[in-house]
Formats: structure tokens, C-alpha cells, sequence
């Protein structure tokens, strides 16, 4: 994990001597390269969950290192013994992909993560977590891309966005301020840098998911 940015990057691989895949980029890659050092597995490409800085900053020097191409786009592949889909899930960012591996773990960029969502266009984050993640089991792992792990059936469960979006708990109805305008506050939620998330109903009817800093509650 990057300590600034606090943006994960992950390798997995199929098998000691098989074959592996990063999954993002925006972290120091050391760690990355002495496992899959340690495995003994081949690198076959790079997996890209969206194009911000914080999830590309190393991707051209594993690109050129190992010669591999790079995946931002949804469809299904097979390296080896790993299986990945790449599902559409946009909202935090136009090209946000989500990677499927084998069933067992989910790699959800900036989408869903540990009790809250990423910030974005409201509408489509939620189609994304609600018709893509919520679709998956609840044992799926979820490796998102800042800070903690998680499982689909501990968010179904515990994250404030989903429960509002799944009508087991109702809408806020505090006020407050964001950049000195009115606003309802929807949803609170923790978020990964400790300053909150917040999904917000402007006075002018339209909604925006925003980091906890910008409310004045």
C-alpha cells in the first residue's frame, strides 16, 4: 500500500511456477516483484482498475520490466490456471473496471470499499455496487483499491451506502453544508483516509457522493 495515497496493488498467481497477474500499479512495486520472485511465477500482464495516478504511477515500468500488455477494459481472459473477467463498473471514473478471478475474489478499484463507496456520479456508483457487487456471493473477497480487505456479505451487511440503497435502513434527513451550500445528508459512512464519506442531497434536488472533509455537520 502506497502511504500517501494509501492505494493498494496487488500480484496473484495461479501456482508456485505459474503464471501471475498485478492488479493496479499506484504502489512501490517492491513488494509485488519479491513475491512473484518468490513464487516463481511468470508475470503475464497488468491489470488496470482505472487510469488515476494513484493506481498507475508504476504501471510503465512493470510493462516494460516484464513486457507484458496492459488490461483496462472489460472482458475474459485466461494466464494459466487464472481465470479473470472484467466487468464495466463506472461511477468513481468513466473507465473503472472491476476483475473477477476465479469466482473466489473480486478487485474493485475505486468502486466499493471497506463500509463506504468511492466518490463519483451518484447514479452510476450505485447501479455499479448495487447490480454488479451485490449480484456476487457473499464469501467473494473484495480487494479494493485503498487500504482493507473486505467480503461482499460483510458490505451487504455493514456498509451504510448499501444499506440505505438496499432499503434496510432509511435516508438521512440531517442538514448541512457542503462548500457553503444546503444540503440533506443521505448517508454518512468511514472511509479508508479516516474522513468520512458522505453521500449528500443538495436544496437544488441533486445528489453528489463526497469525501467527509467538505461537510460542515
Amino acid at each position: 500500500m502506497e502511504p500517501g495515497w494509501l492505494s493498494n496493488a496487488y500480484a496473484l498467481a495461479d501456482a508456485e511456477g505459474g503464471t501471475a497477474v498485478f492488479v493496479d500499479s499506484g504502489a512501490d512495486p517492491a513488494p509485488l516483484l519479491d513475491a512473484v520472485e518468490r513464487w516463481g511465477a511468470t508475470p503475464a500482464a497488468i491489470l488496470r482498475t482505472h487510469g488515476h495516478p494513484d493506481h498507475v504511477t508504476w504501471e510503465d515500468d512493470l510493462r516494460e520490466r516484464f513486457d507484458i500488455p496492459v488490461v483496462a477494459e472489460p472482458g475474459e481472459w485466461t494466464w494459466g490456471g487464472l481465470a479473470v473477467r472484467g466487468i464495466a463498473t463506472p461511477g468513481h471514473s468513466d473507465d473503472m473496471v472491476a476483475f473477477v478471478a476465479g469466482d473466489e475474489i473480486v478487485f474493485t478499484g475505486d468502486t466499493l470499499f471497506k463500509d463506504a463507496v468511492g466518490g463519483g456520479d451518484p447514479a452510476r456508483v450505485r447501479a455499479s455496487v448495487m447490480d454488479v457487487f451485490m449480484a456476487m456471493p457473499d464469501s467473494m473477497r473484495v480487494l479494493p483499491g485503498h487500504t482493507d480487505e473486505t467480503t461482499i456479505g460483510r458490505e451487504r451487511g455493514h456498509n451504510p451506502f448499501v444499506r440505505v440503497w438496499s432499503g434496510a435502513e432509511p435516508e438521512g434527513t440531517e442538514r448541512v453544508t457542503v462548500g457553503g451550500r444546503g444540503a440533506t445528508l443521505i448517508v454518512w459512512s468511514p472511509d479508508y483516509d479516516g474522513k468520512g464519506k458522505a453521500w449528500v442531497r443538495f436544496d437544488d434536488g441533486s445528489d453528489a457522493i463526497v469525501g467527509g472533509s467538505r461537510v460542515t455537520r
